[in-house]
């Protein structure tokens, strides 16, 4: 029996242009593209034109502008440590309390050697308050992390309007933006939503896992988080992972083709899932309004109803769900996010997140429902 796949807020599966784009740099274009050699320079080639694509597809001004990295988490890491340690300072970090944990944890380690750090709340829907930013924003803040949109509740942030506010109050923060969630659905442009340095993750949109980038731009500096040889003009040391910088830019293309008809398939996929679980489950509670979060994502909990268990149940009939970030091993915890917004613990344990991706069909909308609806045992 085939697994209902409704988790690709964690991982999606490889697109099909990404497999094909990484073969050869998995076979007879293996070469280290630090070397000098025909090999070397083979997989040089392939890694400046995936570099020149990923600058492209995201807006930026130049290629260099685009640091290669081992993922999301290691991105937002050399975004915050960096910004907030160069040149041996100790300057400032303001977020908010429902970042991914990249984000929070950085944080609270420059904290720990000195900097300091402004956490700003949300309100009961997730969203934050631009002004609420910006008045967090001191002469000694070094960067300004706020997210496109949230990986648990696909909630999305004003961050164009929380750049312009931060610049109004000061020249020297950078903006860093966390678009690993949103980039499959949403246009993601550096200019457009006006960011010193923007995450993403291939992963999450049809590309392999532990691969992901950073834009920096321009005149933007910052303290390595990985030091040695000096690849990425020094800013991310390490022998590049060739084949999955490729493959991130070939599943980039696709989705970036694909997005317009994603939005329209996977948002109507969404809204008959949910239509299906209201009129099934009339106390059903979603967190958050549809039009503040991304089309793929549904998240809510079911009163009276341990999300841990409805997943143990969903899964023995081969249906792939969540509950909080994928990014915690161990036990379910209780959701940083959602405590945020308010949420009791009791509710926040019956939180349930369902996400859809590129390879959902029609016919999943009232599968998933009618699944989710049998193991509530309702």
């Amino acid at each position: 029996m085939a697994v209902l796949y409704l988790d690709h807020a964690a991982t999606t599966p490889v697109r099909p242009q990404a497999r094909v784009a990484m073969e050869p740099y998995l076979g007879e274009s293996f070469g280290n593209p630090s070397g000098l050699h025909s090999v070397s320079q083979r997989a040089k080639n392939a890694l400046e034109e995936a570099r020149e694509q990923a600058a492209s597809l995201i807006g930026a001004s130049h290629p260099l502008e685009v640091v290669f990295t081992g993922g999301g988490s290691e991105a937002d890491n050399l975004a915050i440590k960096g910004a907030a340690l160069v040149d041996g300072e100790r300057r400032g970090v303001v977020t908010t309390a429902v970042e991914h944990e990249a984000v929070l944890a950085s944080a609270e380690f420059v904290r720990s050697l000195g900097c300091e750090v402004a956490v700003v709340g949300v309100d009961g829907t997730g969203r934050t308050d631009p002004s609420a930013i910006a008045d967090a924003v001191g002469p000694k803040t070094g960067v300004v992390s706020v997210m496109v949109a949230n990986n648990e509740t696909g909630v999305t942030q004003p961050v164009r309007k929380i750049a312009d506010e931060v610049r109004a109050k000061s020249g020297d923060a950078v903006v860093h933006t966390d678009a690993v969630q949103s980039f499959v659905s949403e246009e993601v442009s550096v200019a457009e939503l006006g960011v010193d340095m923007l995450s993403l993750a291939a992963h999450k949109f049809g590309g392999p896992q532990g691969v992901g980038l950073l834009y920096v731009a321009n005149g933007v500096k910052l303290e390595p988080a990985v030091h040695g040889g000096g690849q990425e003009l020094g800013r991310r040391s390490g022998t590049h992972n060739v084949a999955g910088i490729v493959g991130m830019v070939a599943a980039m293309e696709a989705a970036a083709a694909d997005r317009e008809d994603f939005r329209r398939r996977v948002g109507a996929i969404r809204s008959e899932f949910e239509e299906a679980l209201t009129s099934a489950l009339p106390d059903i509670r979603f967190t958050s309004p549809p039009g503040d979060r991304l089309v793929q994502h549904s998240h809510f909990r079911i009163p009276g109803v341990d999300a841990e268990t409805l997943l143990i149940r969903l899964d023995a009939t081969n249906v792939a769900a969540a509950a909080g970030s994928a990014c915690h091993s161990g036990a379910l915890a209780v959701s940083h996010v959602l405590s945020a917004m308010g949420m009791s613990d009791a509710a926040a344990s019956e939180s349930v997140r369902v996400s859809f991706g590129w390879t959902n069909r029609p016919q999943d909308a009232a599968a998933a429902a009618a699944a989710i609806v049998a193991a509530s045992g309702r």
